[in-house]
């Protein structure tokens, strides 16, 4: 006997259609994704560049100077480490509360980091407790960007219209560009305005200090946005993952592989264009001997070039897809791994300018479209796991030790090794493009759990 259906108690009235999630203005989500990441890199960076020019004077044992940078690179990479583990943390709550309140906490977390860092005892004040102090801190850093990256791509990506997915993600990739200036920037105009004995005594913390400034910035900015809507409608349905890194492993995780060596050789080629050149630039010893303010002037002019193709990449890869233009990058960035040790290696201002000029805009170029091809590679669900997960993956593989190891071969076997280090991962990465599958024609909101395995 087959059970009878009984009328509803709502039946006889009027139905009305779910309303569809609030929506976030086009310029505010494309501001609150650039103003985000351009703070989280400006913080990154600062690191960066004191790692070379500061902590090895100030953090370590006097002695050997060599030995000091590589302490000081050492700590550098210890971010990295902790990226993966942001990751997952904030992927986590990514994915089962929400992009805005995640975005808020990472961002939280980078900056209550970064100004500790600023605050900081010194060797001579405190010993061995002074790097262990700086690595812990550095930690910290690595944490808050391992969960900002994947949110504010997809802030930018979940909110763009058909067919602009490349453009708009290309706009939380601008925050590196952005950040890198200005935390250079900030160390030139410091170098120009203080003595070496200043600078070193303590105008070094200003720029970590300052940090303070800009993370009301962007809390401000993105306290103000909606839920994206491709999450808002996984909330709505009620299919939010319980625990998203375990399901991006089990169901995704050829998509991890993948996305992790397509970002790889961005990570190189960006670390020995920024912080190997920095160091080999400066080093008077075993590198070319320009003045710190000099060669940061350098650094600044390439950037700029990295920021312009930057967004032309994302065009680019809306106009003719995502696979064919970073395949074409890809090459031109091994055969410049190939000239560099040339190019850097003439010490010339020319020389040494189409270095930083030419990579630094391979850099945009290859940069540019990751916001949009990593997380077309998940499903909504998961997304920010795996995006995230991919992306730190990546930096830990590819961005970690690169200065340490550029910086080791340059100094043992030539600049042409170092060229070779990049031409290498450069090949890794052209691989996982040619076996990887186009995707600016999906729909975010129906991609599958294993996206290598739908044709």
């Amino acid at each position: 006997m087959t059970d009878v259906a009984r009328p509803s108690p709502a039946a006889g009235r009027p139905q009305t259609a779910p309303e569809d999630p609030p929506t976030n203005p086009k310029r505010k989500v494309l501001t609150a994704s650039l103003v985000g990441t351009s703070i989280e890199f400006y913080d990154f960076y600062i690191y960066a560049t004191a790692a070379v020019l500061v902590f090895p004077l100030l953090f370590f044992p006097e002695g050997d100077m060599m030995a000091a940078r590589l302490q000081s690179l050492a700590t550098f990479a210890i971010a990295f480490v902790a990226r993966p583990v942001g990751s997952w943390v904030f992927g986590h709550f990514g994915d089962r509360v929400g992009r805005k309140a995640t975005l808020v906490a990472s961002l939280l977390t980078m900056g209550v980091a970064t100004v500790a860092i600023g605050l900081l005892p010194t060797y001579a004040q405190i010993g061995v407790w002074a790097p262990l102090l700086l690595a812990l801190c550095r930690f910290g850093q690595g944490l808050g960007l391992g969960g900002e990256w994947g949110g504010a791509a997809l802030l930018a990506t979940e909110n763009a219209p058909a067919g602009r997915r490349g453009f708009y993600g290309t706009f939380p990739q601008l925050g590196a560009p952005i950040g890198f200036f200005l935390a250079n920037g900030v160390f030139l105009v410091l170098s120009q305005a203080m003595s070496d004995e200043a600078f070193l005594a303590y105008g070094w913390r200003i720029p970590f200090l300052l940090s303070t400034v800009m993370i009301a910035v962007g809390l401000w900015v993105r306290l103000s946005l909606h839920e994206t809507p491709a999450f808002a409608k996984v909330v709505a349905s009620g299919e939010t993952s319980k625990a998203p890194m375990v399901e991006v492993f089990r169901t995704s995780w050829r998509a991890v592989v993948l996305g992790t060596m397509i970002m790889v050789a961005t990570y190189v080629l960006f670390y020995l264009m920024t912080v190997f050149s920095l160091g080999f630039g400066t080093d008077a010893e075993t590198g070319l001997g320009y003045e710190r303010s000099q060669f940061l002037v350098f650094l600044l002019i390439g950037v700029l070039f990295f920021a312009f193709f930057t967004p032309i990449s994302g065009l680019l890869a809306d106009r003719f897809g995502r696979r064919p233009t970073l395949i074409t990058v890809t090459v031109a960035i091994i055969v410049f791994g190939l000239v560099m040790g040339p190019l850097m290696g003439s010490g010339g201002t020319v020389g040494v300018m189409a270095f930083l000029i030419i990579g630094l805009s391979l850099m945009g170029l290859t940069f540019g479209p990751m916001a949009s091809v990593l997380p077309e590679l998940f499903p909504t669900r998961v997304r920010y796991t795996g995006a995230s997960a991919a992306y730190n993956l990546a930096s830990l593989l590819g961005a970690s030790f690169a200065p340490y190891i550029a910086t080791w071969l340059a100094g043992t076997f030539g600049l042409a090794w170092v060229g070779g280090y990049l031409v290498l991962v450069a090949v890794l990465t052209l691989a996982a493009l040619i076996i990887s599958r186009e995707t600016s024609k999906d729909d975010l909101d129906d991609i599958p759990s294993q996206v290598t395995g739908r044709s």
